[in-house]
């Protein structure tokens, strides 16, 4: 995962200037990949907010065409305040209350993901006060009895939906201001394998049109969700675009709907984004070496929640040994662990780490008032130009 010698000297200007990590996320590349995303005419591409809601970036992918997959107020907000209208808006999330639904409806949302006979209560009897109508699809949870082999990898019980029997006993007529229009699911993540993604996708299409017959509806739009995955180390081959169509396309087929929905994430913007790290200080315990770094899961938590680590290497150019580190932030927990990575052993501490694939789940993921460390700031590259979009901030910025 290179990174273009344009974008190293302005991480080199940065990194002379300031002595707080950072994020940068690297707009002209973003909206590359965004292009070669959207050149096709098999799936409908919603964005994710929830990988990564920087103004900047949402204006870029409005500007590339994706609508937006909006699961809070907040969110909603957020994606209304870059002048998104709301018809690009699609309501997700396991936590709608019927005030969070009437949020929504007012601010001119209609299209919504329902995952439980409340929320489908609930907004209709919303919608129907006002004489509106909406477009809904109900969120489907799957689990394969026990000793059928599970194409979806575990039987985990989730918030997300519910399951075909629970749906069906929902009678449609019973709710005249939704227009149900299909299903979503969704119960993986990070997926690298296209083949391996349409042997789940095929997996599915039988229990879901089964579904459909029950409760006597048409199933226009299977929204699939998202899932695809971004390499996190040197080993994993990236997903290829053109192999996620072909298999797009042979559900489309198959499955006979009018309309594939998406919501990617971290497979939209990942590659755009790098963390900034000052490195504290090299010390060896036990035989192993460690790095100490001024950032770690206060900035990027998913390395602990996930055990996935973000990809790293030393900023400055060295012909040393690679050796095995242990990267440690900050915080007085062992938790705080940035992951074992190969870099040069002649690291000290005037020097900075890279983290790349940093674009999603990074600075909104994280956990950044514990110990009361500085915020991480965010600049955006556009146009050959870096650009400050929050200085990184004391704790005093948020203390009171």
């Amino acid at each position: 995962m290179p990174v273009s010698g344009a974008l190293l000297n302005a991480f080199d200007t940065l990194t002379q200037e300031r002595q707080e990590p950072c994020f940068v996320y690297d707009l002209d590349s973003l909206r590359k990949h965004l292009d070669e995303l959207m050149a096709q005419d098999v799936v409908k591409l919603w964005y994710a907010v929830k990988a990564n809601p920087l103004s900047a970036v949402i204006d870029t992918l409005a500007a590339a065409g994706f609508d937006f997959d909006v699961a809070s107020s907040g969110e909603l907000n957020q994606v209304l305040s870059q002048h998104v209208g709301a018809q690009r808006i699609l309501n997700t999330g396991p936590a709608k209350s019927r005030q969070q639904l009437g949020e929504f409806l007012d601010a001119g949302v209609r299209t919504f993901v329902l995952e439980s006979i409340n929320q489908v209560r609930w907004l209709n009897e919303l919608a129907y006060n006002q004489g509106i109508e909406v477009d809904v699809l109900l969120r489907v949870q799957l689990r394969w009895p026990e000793g059928e082999r599970n194409p979806l990898g575990g039987n985990t019980l989730t918030p997300f939906g519910l399951a075909p029997e629970q749906w069906q006993g929902l009678y449609l007529a019973d709710y005249p201001a939704l227009n149900c229009i299909g299903l979503h699911i969704f119960q993986w993540g990070n997926m690298l394998d296209a083949a391996q993604l349409l042997h789940l996708w095929q997996s599915m299409l039988a229990p879901l049109q089964a579904l459909c017959e029950r409760l006597g509806f048409a199933m226009q739009v299977l929204d699939l969700g998202g899932g695809l995955g971004v390499p996190y180390d040197s080993e994993s081959s990236p997903l290829k675009w053109q192999d996620v169509l072909g298999a797009l396309r042979d559900i489309k087929r198959q499955s006979g709907v009018k309309e594939l929905w998406m919501e990617l994430g971290r497979y939209a913007v990942a590659q755009c984004g790098y963390y900034l790290d000052p490195v504290i200080e090299q010390k060896t315990n036990y035989g192993e070496r460690q790095l100490i770094v001024a950032g770690g899961i206060n900035h990027l938590l998913r390395p602990a929640v996930a055990g996935q680590n973000f990809p790293a290497q030393l900023l400055r150019r060295s012909t040393a040994e690679q050796v095995n580190y242990r990267i440690h932030g900050p915080l007085c927990t062992a938790l705080d662990s940035l992951g074992q990575h190969s870099l040069p052993e002649d690291i000290d501490e005037h020097d900075w780490l890279v983290f790349m694939q940093a674009g999603a789940y990074g600075f909104t993921e994280s956990m950044p008032f514990f110990l009361c460390h500085s915020l991480a700031g965010e600049y955006v590259f556009e146009h050959g130009t870096l650009r400050v979009v929050r200085e990184p901030q004391p704790a005093s910025f948020y203390l009171r």
